[in-house]
């Protein structure tokens, strides 16, 4: 059906590059989510300052 792999060692190779991917990128993916919280505060701020302004 597969050729010559089984379907649990398809599954476990599936894993185990989603997992590798996800160990990788992890840098990348924590890097977007401090710049979206400085973006989030910065906007937080600029609202604020808008608002005593008015």
């Amino acid at each position: 059906m597969f050729g010559r792999l089984t379907l649990p060692q398809l599954l476990f190779a599936s894993i185990l590059g989603i997992a590798g991917g996800l160990y990788i990128y992890q840098p990348i993916f924590e890097q977007y989510y401090r710049d979206q919280m400085e973006l989030k505060e910065k906007l937080k701020l600029a609202q604020e300052s808008e608002e005593k302004k008015s």
